[in-house]
């Protein structure tokens, strides 16, 4: 096929992302997964690209979990999201950019929905304002936190102080991204590159210095799955569907892995813990597990930001091992002080998986 084909088909995998002016909502569960992330992503934005973006005090959830649990039914969250819209609208932003997977899939569900039924977002906005007294206007853009560094990774790269290149051989880290579902499988053309060929965050590896993994279950689901998980009964398809995914990665080994959703670093971070405890099977180098991380915690370390300042002392699966072949500085001694300097105890150590 010839260059220009290629690029006119590959243009039609691309969204117009904003470069500036973000009205932002929070995820219910990363802030209490990796809390951090978050800060960090707002600290990048503002004190280091110089970028406006905007929290409102009255967010509140989705209800996303509660709508794909079946727990909350559409018409109810539509008049929620309505309300969050509703706060954009009020504080003058039109730029919608969100930090969870499943609230952008959300937000792609009813913004679709909305367009296609004219009168059903004329019903909301009737119920919003009987509800709250508020009206909304539609978001102009919807981005993913992803998508926004995706964009400014070159930005990024300029300002870096590491790269993912392995220190000690001069060779490009090998990193696994994973994709969340619900930001590429659900509206392919929501998200760069579609289902097919999502480059979010393959695009971040490669900018900053990093080399992507291809594996078989590249595109398999991390195993959360809300019912798979939220049912008790039902956890072991959720460690089943991770560990299909590295023993598949394993005979490639990678260095890291890379995530822009909030369950997805949770469980192929905890999960590798329950595996080597039931199995005594670890998959990374030497007896440790392959490090996960948030796009913004790669995107800090890349800056040079203090590792615990990351929140990478929550993470089950040891992180100094990726730290070191990076030559990220950091103080092991401070790794699980608070704030205030007060020791925050520490967590047993695992019969199998090492930790430093």
């Amino acid at each position: 096929m010839k260059l220009a084909g290629k690029k006119r088909i590959w243009a039609d995998y691309q969204k117009e992302i904003p470069q500036d002016n973000y009205f932002y909502v929070r995820s219910c569960i990363r802030q209490n997964f990796f809390p951090a992330s978050e800060v960090t992503f707002l600290r990048i934005l503002r004190q280091e690209l110089g970028k406006d973006i905007y929290e409102h005090i009255h967010h509140t959830t989705c209800s996303g979990i509660g709508y794909h649990s079946d727990v909350i039914p559409l018409e109810t969250t539509m008049t929620v999201v309505a309300r969050q819209f509703a706060l954009m609208t009020e504080a003058g932003y039109e730029n919608y950019a969100c930090s969870c997977i499943t609230s952008f899939g959300l937000y792609s569900e009813i913004l679709e929905t909305w367009k296609h039924f004219p009168e059903v977002l004329e019903k909301v906005r009737r119920d919003l304002k009987a509800a709250t007294g508020r009206e909304f206007e539609v978001p102009k853009h919807l981005a993913h936190a992803s998508d926004i560094i995706y964009k400014m990774r070159h930005e990024i790269a300029s300002r870096a102080r590491y790269k993912l290149v392995n220190r000690y051989t001069g060779q490009p880290l090998r990193v696994v991204e994973h994709i969340g579902c619900h930001y590429s499988k659900m509206f392919p053309s929501k998200g760069v590159g579609g289902a097919e060929y999502p480059y979010v965050l393959a695009g971040m590896v490669e900018a900053w210095g990093g080399e992507v993994v291809d594996y078989p279950e590249r595109r398999h689901c991390c195993g959360f799955g809300f019912r798979q998980y939220l049912v008790q009964a039902n956890r072991g398809y959720s460690v089943a569907n991770t560990q299909k995914k590295f023993e598949s990665m394993a005979p490639f080994k990678p260095d890291m892995i890379i995530t822009n959703c909030p369950g997805c670093p949770y469980f192929l971070d905890r999960w590798q813990y329950v595996i080597a405890e039931m199995e005594g099977k670890t998959y990374g180098e030497n007896g440790f597990g392959i490090p996960v991380f948030t796009y913004e915690e790669v995107a800090g370390l890349v800056l040079g930001y203090d590792p615990w300042d990351l929140g990478l002392q929550v993470h089950q699966t040891a992180v100094e091992p990726i730290l070191d072949k990076m030559g990220v500085a950091y103080n092991p001694e401070k790794k699980y002080l608070g704030k205030d300097g007060q020791n925050l105890g520490h967590p047993e150590t695992p019969a199998y998986s090492k930790v430093y």
